[in-house]
């Protein structure tokens, strides 16, 4: 028995099951409703005419055989490319998803509530008639089937992303922890008052900082943020910790509440995500087996541009201060030496033996510093010393190093020891007899 139940409880096929079930069971229902009232329950104007019923319960059928076979067909293939991509082993985590299961088993029942529905359609020569409670679910599950299509989709898109693969597998390791090994809900609380706990776990993706200082401002102390934007917290871990006498008394579930976890790092209000994902492409174009330099100098091109544009900018430190001047929020913020490591650091490492990527990232850093304040130079002359480095240790050859140190904003391509008139022209390139002068 045990292991029945085991089978069922890990099945796809339950839910679904249950599903056309209960929709045969609802037009049974909804039939014996319309026959007990004169099928007078739900106004003609409504359900139209007993031709017209048919053809609509009709092409409900239709459609919804068309839409199972794709969304099976397109579910088949995305279990394959997650196989592939990520781990053979996900497939159970993606198979018994519940909210997939309901979605085909809305579909499932629809497809099979319409069936049912269309013989309940008298269309004979006297008038016929048509069970308007039939018609009216019929639409109503019809509608729901549309909206759950939508919503399917955006939820198979965020759960076949590598982030939302990972939370779901984490998710369902959550709960067995807690199925397995529930809380002592008697055991001590042995917590510092003055730290703040996260409830939940999740990414810190956007921070409320006017609430946050507002919320520090009434209770008189000052919160420091212990993560970063974009830093995972675990559940229960610490959050926020509370600066200021012993007597202070904060509503500390508002201001967890104020610190908003998700499932993945986005755009708004953190920057660095934006970084974090060029340099996750360039260093994939020069690992292999995607050796791809020109993706890497194009992904370059762009962490090159962002910090032009970040050299001659103020960067917030981070401390927030209420109208009175007085500091009442801390967060970590990232400042221009972080964000110049964040872009170059493993793009270097891993692309230093290949020419046109050191060359690109020569080319970079020799740009920020004709536009960089001297405080935020120190840093680019290190990246320097060190792309200078690491390609000395890819090369045995001097030509070959000598090469690769060559500022080029291509990579390959216009570096002045390869165009006309460049400055290593004279001394490392042969004059070309054909060109003309």
């Amino acid at each position: 028995m045990q292991k029945v139940l085991l089978a069922l409880r890990d099945s796809l096929w339950l839910v679904p099951l249950l599903c056309m079930i209960g929709g045969a069971g609802l037009c049974v229902g909804a039939a014996t409703i319309d026959r007990a009232t004169g099928n007078a329950l739900v106004p003609s104007w409504l359900t139209g005419t007993p031709s017209a019923a048919q053809t609509v319960l009709s092409t409900i059928v239709t459609s919804l055989v068309t839409l199972i076979t794709l969304v099976l067909t397109v579910i088949t293939v995305a279990v394959q490319l997650a196989m592939g991509q990520f781990s053979p082993r996900i497939v159970g985590a993606l198979l018994h998803d519940r909210l997939s299961q309901y979605t085909h088993g809305l579909f499932a029942a629809t497809l099979v509530y319409a069936l049912l529905a269309i013989p309940q359609v008298d269309d004979s020569a006297d008038g016929g008639h048509v069970p308007g409670l039939t018609m009216l679910l019929a639409y109503l599950l019809m509608l729901a089937s549309i909206v759950a299509l939508v919503l399917y989709v955006h939820h198979a898109g965020q759960t076949l992303r590598v982030a939302g693969l990972i939370d779901l597998v984490g998710d369902h390791l959550h709960e067995e922890l807690n199925r397995a090994y529930p809380a002592n809900p008697t055991a001590p609380a042995d917590l510092d008052p003055r730290v703040i706990l996260a409830p939940e776990p999740g990414v810190v993706v956007q921070i409320d900082v006017p609430g946050l200082v507002s919320a520090a401002t009434d209770a008189g102390c000052t919160l420091r943020l212990l993560p970063a934007m974009g830093d995972f917290v675990c559940a229960n871990a610490p959050l926020l910790l509370i600066d200021g006498n012993e007597h202070v008394r904060a509503d500390a579930p508002h201001i967890a509440s104020l610190v908003f976890l998700g499932d993945e790092r986005s755009y708004r209000d953190d920057p660095a995500y934006g970084f974090r994902q060029l340099v996750d492409i360039a260093e994939r174009g020069v690992s292999d087996p995607f050796s791809d330099p020109t993706t890497t100098v194009q992904a370059v091109d762009r962490l090159h541009d962002a910090l032009r544009q970040l050299a001659t900018r103020t960067i917030p430190t981070g401390d927030h201060h209420d109208k009175l001047g007085t500091l009442r929020l801390v967060t970590p913020a990232l400042d221009w030496t972080g964000y110049v490591r964040l872009a170059f650091d493993e793009i270097r490492i891993a692309g230093a033996g290949s020419p046109q990527v050191a060359r690109r990232l020569r080319a970079a850093l020799e740009d920020l510093q004709t536009v960089a304040p001297a405080p935020r130079q120190p840093e680019l002359n290190r990246q320097l010393e060190l792309l200078t480095l690491d390609v000395q240790r890819s090369f045995d050859n001097d030509s070959d190093i000598t090469n690769a140190l060559n500022a080029d904003q291509q990579g390959l391509g216009s570096g002045p020891d390869l165009i006309h008139g460049g400055g290593m022209s004279g001394s490392h390139a042969a004059p070309d007899p054909l060109r003309s002068p």
